[in-house]
């Protein structure tokens, strides 16, 4: 409870917590009703509301000549708007900016920024300025009854308390502002749809958000850049008068060359051009070789971005730089305004509209009974007049001789006063008979005028009719078609670090005592590398720098190494349980490497095994993640890629010499587990650890086998591998004499073409 004392010499006492409180709540107030936040009724916020008034009251119409911006400015301060007069202009400027407003309400002449820079216009001492013709949208009634005027901050003069719109501008422009606890965001919306969207809720006053945004599907920024947010998304921004909007960039391919021509709203081009720029410094985008603006009066927006070869994907590098710089941005929505019952509140589409057409019907009832009034004040001093010219001749009369000739003549004709001081201030060369016939003609017309505006005023279906055609008519004469086109696209993902990279052949090298390193290129000898004392070589595997590595343990768990950060081979390497955590006991028995939809063959010496992608072996952390179930007492063989699983032929062999071909596509694709047999090794020999597999090896239909045996090798031609052929999981059949201690599988092919550098 507030307490306040006043002494006798006029002092007031009041408790500097209740006075803090009292002036902050104030302020608030202030804040929010008379500066941040726009109103419902003509979307303005007080300082545009004031300046587009002055500009009208200085004369400054389309059809007017330019006058200095600083005269206005200084009638706006001096008038009714005591504040600093670079916000004000500046509050003149984003009116007057074409790719700031959707609708601008300020003509300019002279430097009024540009979309790169929109802070970059003149001093008010040289720019000139006028109203657009849109500006007749909330100036046309205002002195025609409509709205309520209020004192200005000194008393000396009246202002709008709110100006007549005839279009809902609140989401025509849109508005952005912070004020004490709340803020606002609405973006800007096209003429035609939301007139549209206000004469289908005049024909269906139950219509529901759906049917509206239908109509209004979304909003129209002052830029032909895409709005990418789906449909559902901006049903939901309307329903709930929160939410984002996003908008990317328009670009088009000419010769191999990237031309963007349409940037988000108020995005800059030479800011683009900058991040782009840096991107390319820091070697983050290798395959831009260089960048141009060819912007200009023709062509506004008109960037070039040069691939570094036409074989650069140039989906996927736009998609890098949208998610990466501001040629996609991120539009906050919150639909906060003053509404008419004087609160600020965040409104849904459909609740704007409709308070608004509330609003709008309230202001022509105010501008019919405006006119109403006039009529019949009008019609009031024509009937005294017919009176008059009906009794000339005594009328003369009375004012010649009497000396209060107006008391007489109300008392003789019963007039009123008023229509009495209408006779005793006619001219004589009114009196003339001509005079009769045009009282009689302009009562006529009046009293038709009378007739139909209290026909209007009596009926709410010709109130809406009215409302409805005045709205067509506004949105005929200043509306325009959509610019923003509203187009779903799939959100950007920027290039990561791995994507960034060039694809460079490495083969990487890991010794017995698990230290493991990178040596460029695929033709290393890696047995001759130096290795640490009482070490040497144990597995090496070919892949790229942009490929991971995939490492597997005497366990069957599969581990992933990043292979362009691996050490050089120059060095001895690191050791690999520093980047992996490694079962107790467990070592590394063999890697491969490729991208992440290649194919490959995990297989057990036991005989079992299975086809599986890279992508199914890759682990995100460094405890691995089971991929091959083993038999007990197996080991894991090397993987084999797998280049054509449909077609291609597996040849397996084991250490008595026997040898199955049957398709790779007998065998099952599968993330992980044993797999299924491969070939049939009699279960106590396997138990026993006699027999199992030696060598596997993947081959075309017209590929040429070659079998080492120590130092000797077999040639089997497709003719001769079909003696091999049988089912999986069958015993297969002996290699001859000499060949049964199988060393490896070797496949030739004469189709096979030298490897090619990727891309």
């Amino acid at each position: 409870m507030t307490v306040q004392t006043t002494f006798e010499d006029g002092t007031e006492r009041l408790a500097l917590k209740d006075f803090t409180e009292k002036a902050y709540l104030d302020y608030s107030m202030y804040v929010i009703l008379d500066r941040a936040l726009p109103h419902v009724g003509d979307g303005m916020k007080p300082v545009q509301r004031r300046i587009i008034y002055a500009m009208s009251e200085l004369g400054l119409k389309a059809s007017a000549k330019y006058k200095k911006s600083a005269r206005t400015v200084g009638d706006v301060l001096g008038k009714f708007h005591p504040h600093g007069d670079s916000a004000c202009y500046e509050a003149m400027v984003l009116m007057a900016q074409p790719f700031s407003y959707r609708y601008p309400l300020v003509d300019g002449q002279g430097n009024w920024g540009s979309p790169d820079d929109p802070k970059s216009f003149a001093a008010m001492r040289y720019t000139e300025s006028r109203l657009a013709r849109y500006a007749e949208v909330l100036l046309s009634e205002i002195s025609q009854g409509t709205v309520d005027w209020v004192p200005n901050f000194d008393g000396t003069m009246r202002e709008p308390a709110i100006l007549p719109a005839r279009l809902p501008n609140v989401l025509l422009n849109g508005t952005t502002g912070i004020a004490v606890g709340m803020a606002t965001d609405i973006l800007p919306h096209n003429l035609r749809e939301v007139a549209k969207a206000c004469v289908h809720l005049l024909d269906n006053p139950r219509a529901d958000l759906d049917e509206i945004t239908e109509i209004v599907p979304g909003p129209d920024m002052p830029t032909d850049a895409e709005i990418i947010t789906s449909r559902r998304e901006l049903k939901k921004v309307y329903e709930t008068g929160r939410g984002s909007v996003r908008m990317r960039a328009v670009y088009t391919k000419e010769q191999g060359e990237i031309i963007i021509t349409a940037l988000p709203h108020q995005v800059s081009g030479a800011k683009i051009l900058e991040q782009i720029a840096a991107q390319m410094q820091q070697k983050k985008l290798p395959m831009v070789s260089d960048l141009r603006d060819e912007s200009d009066h023709e062509n506004p927006t008109r960037l070039v971005i040069i691939p570094r070869s036409n074989r650069v994907d140039v989906e996927q590098l736009m998609a890098h730089l949208f998610a990466s710089t501001d040629l996609e941005r991120t539009y906050r929505v919150n639909m906060n305004m003053i509404g008419v019952d004087g609160k600020p509140q965040v409104k849904d589409l459909r609740q704007i509209l409709v308070e608004w057409l509330s609003w709008r019907t309230e202001i022509v009832r105010k501008r019919l009974n405006h006119r109403l009034a006039k009529v019949l004040d009008r019609l009031h001093i024509l009937e005294g007049l017919m009176v008059a010219y009906l009794n000339i001749d005594e009328v003369i009369a009375i004012i010649r001789h009497e000396e209060d000739p107006k008391a007489e003549l109300i008392k003789r004709f019963g007039l009123t006063e008023i229509q009495a001081d209408a006779i005793l201030d006619l001219k004589l060369r009114h009196l003339a008979k001509l005079e009769e016939f045009k009282i009689q003609s302009e009562q006529n017309e009046l009293e038709e005028e009378r007739k139909k505006l209290e026909g209007i005023l009596g009926s709410d279906a010709k109130m809406r009719k009215l409302i409805k055609k005045e709205i067509q008519d506004a949105a005929e004469e200043y509306g325009d078609d959509r610019r923003s086109p509203i187009v779903e696209r799939e959100e950007a993902q920027a290039f990561s670090e791995k994507d960034l990279l060039s694809s460079d052949p490495v083969t990487v090298v890991i010794s017995k005592q698990g230290w493991i390193r990178a040596a460029k290129g695929h033709e290393i000898d890696a047995v001759g590398l130096n290795y640490k004392s009482g070490d040497a070589f144990k597995l090496a595997c070919k892949g790229r720098t942009n490929q991971p590595t995939i490492l597997l343990d005497t366990t069957g768990r599969s581990f992933t190494i990043e292979t362009h950060n691996l050490p050089s081979a120059r060095g001895q390497g690191e050791p690999v349980t520093g980047r992996i955590t490694l079962p107790k006991g467990s070592t590394i028995d063999a890697a491969v490497a490729g991208k992440d939809a290649d194919k490959i063959l995990m297989a057990s010496d036991a005989g079992y095994g299975f086809v599986a992608k890279i992508s199914d072996l890759t682990s995100k952390t460094k405890n691995g993640k089971a991929a091959l179930t083993l038999p007990k007492n197996a080991n894991i063989i090397s993987p084999i890629k797998v280049a054509t699983p449909e077609t291609d032929l597996l040849a397996a062999v084991t250490n008595e010499g026997r040898l199955l071909v049957f398709p790779v596509s007998e065998l099952p694709e599968l993330a992980r587990g044993k797999g299924n047999k491969i070939i049939n090794i009699p279960s106590a020999r396997a138990a026993a650890r006699e027999e199992l597999v030696v060598a596997l090896a993947t081959l075309s239909k017209d590929d040429t086998l070659m079998v080492h045996a120590g130092k000797q090798h077999l040639r089997l031609k497709p003719s001769d591998i079909e003696h091999y052929r049988g089912e999986r999981g069958r015993r297969g059949n002996k290699l001859p004499r000499g060949y049964q201690r199988v060393d490896s599988l070797e496949v030739d092919s004469k189709q096979q073409e030298a490897e090619q550098p990727e891309e």
